[in-house]
């Protein structure tokens, strides 16, 4: 089995993922769902056969060393992916997630425009949160895309692996990745500070080394961009805080409200219709009241604080929600599903009734079907599902 023939029906499937799993046979994401191939299961030399074929020799030794790898790969110049080779029970398996190779523009995303001002600070820190796949990389990369459009300054970016590529316009643009250019964000992040960055990009903020630089660039008059697994505003300040011994908190607050200027925290839901998706996000903006809650420890205030902040740009992820059921962008179910799983901070669920609300906020950054029909595109290469 060619591994290029599947990323070709990936592509031409508006797939977000490829999963390899032996004996299973290949299966995609489409639009949030998974479908499976109609295609024989895959075994474990299958798998690795396809996996050693588009890894280098060092790439192949890690794996074998280490039972799992990350790396990207590019699929000529249309796209490439980042790819997790892993072991499971089974054998060899990985999960290849598409990364366009043009960056989407904020217009194209649909962004709320407090996103922008975001990108036109001059320092501070803003996080950029929710689950994995929900589109963190996609708003970052348009975000690094406006600036260097706009102005001109120097940005770093460090990632595991470099997901999109940012050619140099106004920006001086330097990537480096983890493994090939790097040996830790932490160090890294030290490093950066003596490389005279206007923009530092942190790619995921894992410990509390990593996270403790990043208060201290953007302190110190950087802008600096974080990615967080936390699944709303609130919950990100926490999680910050929590990564920290007890004894060290009360300084990590008081760092973390100087320099904090805003949380957007995003999940993507399926459009009416089942084709495309679409982004919808809670907003939280650095004011001074949020700041003075994160220094004095009151983060249970926070979703009020939200609540309440819509002439600053913030927006709750229920209001945002309920902005797409009124455009009928997302259907009853859809909206229903996601206001179920949202709870407040103290952990009582929050109301997941769907109900009109006015809101000033708007989601944004559509995903659209290139197909008028759930039919996959089997192309030349006879894969279907």
């Amino acid at each position: 089995m060619d591994i290029t023939q599947l990323l070709a029906f990936v592509m031409q499937n508006d797939a977000s993922d490829l999963h390899l799993s032996a004996t299973n046979p290949p299966i995609v994401r489409v639009y949030g769902s998974l479908k499976r191939l109609k295609s024989e299961a895959l075994s474990n030399d299958d798998i690795r056969a396809m996996l050693y074929s588009i890894m280098t020799d060092e790439q192949r030794s890690d794996f074998e060393k280490n039972l799992e790898l990350d790396f990207a790969i590019s699929f000529g110049e249309k796209a490439r992916f980042r790819v997790n080779a892993f072991t499971n029970r089974q054998g060899a398996a990985a999960v290849f997630r598409t990364i366009p190779s043009v960056v989407p523009t904020m217009q194209e995303l649909d962004l709320p425009s407090v996103i922008r001002r975001f990108s036109e600070l001059e320092k501070g820190i803003v996080l950029v949160t929710g689950p994995t796949g929900s589109g963190k990389s996609t708003t970052l990369a348009s975000m690094i895309n406006h600036i260097n459009e706009t102005q001109p300054k120097h940005i770093l970016t460090i990632e595991d692996p470099v997901e999109f590529f940012h050619t140099s316009k106004k920006c001086l643009i330097n990537h480096r990745e983890l493994g090939n250019d790097t040996h830790s964000f932490a160090r890294a992040l030290k490093s950066s500070l003596r490389e005279d960055p206007d923009v530092i990009l942190v790619g995921e903020m894992r410990d509390h080394e990593t996270i403790s630089l990043a208060l201290t660039a953007a302190e110190t008059g950087h802008l600096v961009f974080g990615t967080l697994h936390s699944s709303s505003a609130a919950k990100t300040i926490d999680r910050i805080i929590d990564v920290f011994p007890t004894g060290d908190k009360e300084m990590i607050r008081a760092m973390l409200a100087s320099s904090i200027q805003g949380v957007v925290a995003q999940t993507l839901l399926k459009k009416t219709g089942g084709q495309g998706r679409v982004a919808a996000f809670e907003i939280l903006v650095g004011t001074n009241a949020v700041r003075n809650l994160i220094r004095e420890n009151q983060i249970p205030q926070m979703y009020s604080m939200i609540q309440t902040g819509s002439r600053y740009g913030m927006i709750t992820m229920e209001d945002a929600v309920h902005n797409l059921l009124e455009q009928g962008i997302i259907d009853e179910d859809e909206a229903r599903t996601v206001l179920a799983k949202t709870t407040d901070e103290d952990g009582a669920e929050r109301d997941p009734a769907v109900t009109a609300t006015d809101s000033s906020g708007k989601g944004g950054m559509t995903m659209d079907s290139k197909s008028d029909s759930s039919e996959s595109r089997s192309a030349d290469n006879g894969y279907s599902f």
